[in-house]
């Protein structure tokens, strides 16, 4: 196992109880429960993703009892922190909405969110992914490293 790298298997995970989660709540408009999951997302965003209690399950439940993944089909966190970042915002505006009683914005968030998580969960596309990778390739070249002329 490469330290530092994902088991896209446990990604898929994390999407799969997160879209449950979203699914919940959608049907209830509880800004209660968009405020778990913004915590949630923002933890795995801003702290890392060993924070996860999803990815906790995963690796003590389910990877065990898994065959062992190739080392090269491992992922590169950061697109994935960076598509919690993006949960993040969504979720959040989602608990506004329904906390403020402006409920077609918090219904709007929170389905943009839960397709999201849907895509990553159901077939493994992660579109906070894609968008990280199309970012990186916008960004000017050397934009993240200092000068150390």
């Amino acid at each position: 196992m490469s330290v530092g790298t994902l088991d896209p298997r446990g990604v898929r995970f994390t999407a799969g109880v997160t879209s449950v989660i979203l699914a919940l709540g959608l049907v209830t408009t509880s800004w209660r429960v968009l405020a778990a999951q913004t915590v949630l997302f923002g933890m795995c965003a801003f702290l890392g993703m060993r924070l996860n209690p999803w990815g906790f399950v995963y690796r003590q439940a389910v990877q065990p009892r898994l065959a062992p993944i190739d080392p090269a089909e491992r992922e590169d966190p950061e697109p994935v922190r960076f598509s919690q970042g993006v949960g993040f915002v969504f979720a959040l505006v989602a608990t506004v909405g329904y906390a403020a009683e402006w409920t077609t914005v918090g219904i709007v968030a929170n389905v943009f969110a839960l397709v999201a998580a849907l895509l990553n969960a159901v077939f493994g596309y992660c579109l906070g992914c894609q968008l990280y990778l199309v970012l990186r390739r916008l960004a000017p070249a050397g934009a993240s490293t200092p000068d150390t002329r």
